[in-house]
Formats: C-alpha cells, structure tokens, sequence
C-alpha cells in the first residue's frame, strides 16, 4: 500500500510551503525517539515526507507519479509500474529488457528513455552510486528540540547550551564503517555494482527490475571486516554540547534553523538539521504586541492633577516620563524605540505605558478636608 505523504503532515495537497514546516515542526516534536513516548518508526516516515514535500521538485514529481515516485525513491526501480502486470494474459515470448544492470540494452529501450528522468531525480541512473548522490542517500536525520528563554532574553538575544544524544561521526573509524586497518571490498552480491537486477517471465516476456543492493547499500563495496565500535554504520550515539545564539526578536514559538547540526548521516553521509523551536516565559510588566510593547504604571491624584515626572521600566532599564497636569487614567504614552527589536529588518518598536490613576484609600482627616474644599 502505497504512502500519502500528505495524510501522513496532516495538511492538503494545496498546502503552502510555511503550512508544511509547520506540520512537520509539530509532528517531529511530538514523536522524536529521544523523548518519552517518541516513536522512532513515525517519526521517520514524517521526516521522509517532509523531504519530499519540502522540495518543490520532489514535490512536484511526487505529486504527478504518486505511486510510482514512492517506490522509485525506494529504490525499487520499475517495481512501480505495477499496471504491466495487467497485459500477461494477452501474448508471451517477448522479451522486455529495459536496461541497466547487467543484462544490456534489448527489447524496448526506449522504455528507460521515456522514464530516465524520473529515476534520476530518485537517485538512479548512470551515477547513482557517485560519492554525491550516496552522500545525499545516507543524510543524517534532523532534529527538533525545544528552548525556554525569558522575556529579557528574547528582547537581547541569548546564547544557550543543549546538551543533545544523537548519532554521531564513529571517531574510531572516523564515519567509514570499517574497522581500522581493514579496508572495503567489492560487494560479493552485486559484484561491485551497487545494484542487483531480477527478472520475471510471463506471459508476456521477460521483465527485468533494477534495484539498490540491499548488501552494500548501492556504494558497490563493504566493510572486510566492520568497526567494532558502530558496528559498520558509521555512527554511534553520544551526547553532545552545542552552543546555540538566539536571535533578539525572536517569537514565541519560532524555530530557528541551524544546519549540520543534527544527526550524522550513514557511512559518511551529510549531517541532518537541528531546528530549536524557541518560547519565551512571559513577564510580570511587559506584554509584547508584534514589535511593541505594552505596559502600565500608576501615579497619584495630586500626580496626574499637577503634573510630574515618574520613572518607568523599559526593557533596557527605567528612564524618566513626563507626566502633564490633567492627565486622565486611562491614558496611553509612547516611547518611541523602547520596544523589541524587530527580526528581519532595522530598528525597534515602540513602548505604550499606560497611565492609571490610583484612588486614596484610608483618607487622613487633613486630607479628607482637601478633598472636600475641591468639590466645591
């Protein structure tokens, strides 16, 4: 049964481009296999379909072939074309060599012309076991993990520590797989050519598959004798410290991007993302609105009657507000430049404090006659 990469982000075919991140931020957090109740079989195939989705090639391709994209990027060569199937009981004797593998060029080779594109943006073709598409193969799974800053830290900046189990580069065979002093040899299953080809006769010939060597992974070669340590994988899992910066702006619940930084891919692959979805501890004053933000401090009668200068907190500390006579509670006054810092662009917000009168409690009898000789 073939996969829905759509059903398995939760999002529609029409999804954008951010709607997908996002599903896929939410997915991968809830199922990392390093947090209680992970599931690591979920959590792969949700990676897989984000790196399908998250291409606009892949994606486009995916979206056109479905099925057969699927099992393509399986490595299953024709075994998509599952519909030839349907035309054994018509005629026999033919045979349908498509090319490749080892069995020449015969029968109907254009086959592998009309579909050539298809198994080249999957990985196949004629360099299909280079050392950049084998890289590409083996690329280390992305990691999701979540920071807490306070208010403070969001407004500056901050730098953090995470300390993160993954897989990492074997240092004993510095990622090869091979225990040293040994070497790699030729695949005795495909003799060297990263791929093994099987043929099917019916009714209506002979049909040959290409796959990947399920031996050797496609590389043509294999440990003579596998590293002792990662057990010929090339990665072991540790922990590892990683210093991260956060930026000044940032909102609560963004994530931040940082690539080679998640796991070590197979046998010298390329390193996976770390994505750090950051959110931030509310504060006791500010409240943040965009780029703004937003607070409120309290004067007295006789303050706002008169008139007077207070000090108000900022987030880069108190200055002084001048506050005119008659000002009313309720009042808004605005600081201009106080606020956060904005992410994508120069400059800051602004701050709004707003002015609340306080009502005296527990009048004096002094002060009670004052407030009687102002009514009149």
């Amino acid at each position: 049964m073939s996969k829905d990469y759509y059903d398995i982000l939760g999002v529609s075919r029409e999804a954008s481009d951010d709607e997908i991140k996002k599903a896929y931020h939410k997915l991968a957090h809830q199922h990392h296999p390093d947090k209680s109740g992970g599931d690591e079989a979920r959590f792969k195939e949700i990676n897989e379909a984000y790196q399908v989705l998250s291409d606009k090639g892949k994606r486009s391709q995916y979206d056109q072939f479905g099925q057969t994209f699927e099992q393509a990027q399986a490595g299953g060569g024709f075994r998509g074309f599952e519909g030839f199937r349907d035309f054994s009981s018509f005629a026999e004797g033919f045979d349908f060599n498509f090319g490749g593998g080892r069995g020449g060029r015969q029968g109907f080779s254009g086959f592998e012309d009309i579909f050539g594109d298809i198994f080249k943006q999957a990985g196949f073709g004629s360099d299909a076991r280079s050392g950049r598409n084998r890289r590409r193969w083996y690329r280390g799974e992305d990691i999701q993990i979540d920071a807490e800053i306070d208010f403070l830290e969001m407004a500056h900046g901050a730098e953090k520590e995470l300390n993160l189990y993954k897989r990492m580069k074997c240092a004993h065979c510095h990622g090869e797989g091979v225990e040293p002093g040994s070497k790699k040899v030729e695949c005795l299953i495909c003799e060297g050519e990263g791929e093994v080809q099987t043929s099917r006769r019916t009714i209506l010939g002979t049909f040959s598959q290409v796959s990947v060597c399920s031996e050797c992974g496609g590389e043509g070669k294999v440990p003579e004798k596998k590293c002792q340590k990662c057990g010929g994988d090339g990665r072991v899992r540790e922990y590892e410290d990683v210093k991260i910066k956060i930026p000044a702006g940032i909102k609560d619940g963004q994530s931040i991007r940082l690539e080679g930084l998640g796991e070590s891919g197979e046998k010298g692959g390329e390193t996976g993302d770390l994505y750090v979805t950051v959110h931030v501890k509310p504060h006791e004053k500010f409240i943040r609105e965009n780029d703004d933000i937003h607070s409120e401090e309290e004067i007295s009668f006789s303050q706002a009657a008169l008139g007077d200068k207070i000090e108000v907190e900022t987030i880069d500390g108190s200055l002084k507000l001048k506050i005119p006579a008659g000002t009313q509670s309720g009042e808004v006054f605005r600081l201009k430049g106080k606020g956060v810092k904005h992410l994508s662009r120069f400059g800051h917000g602004d701050q709004y404090v707003r002015i609340q009168v306080v009502t005296p409690k527990n009048l004096t009898r002094e002060q009670r006659e004052i407030f009687e000789k102002l009514k009149g």
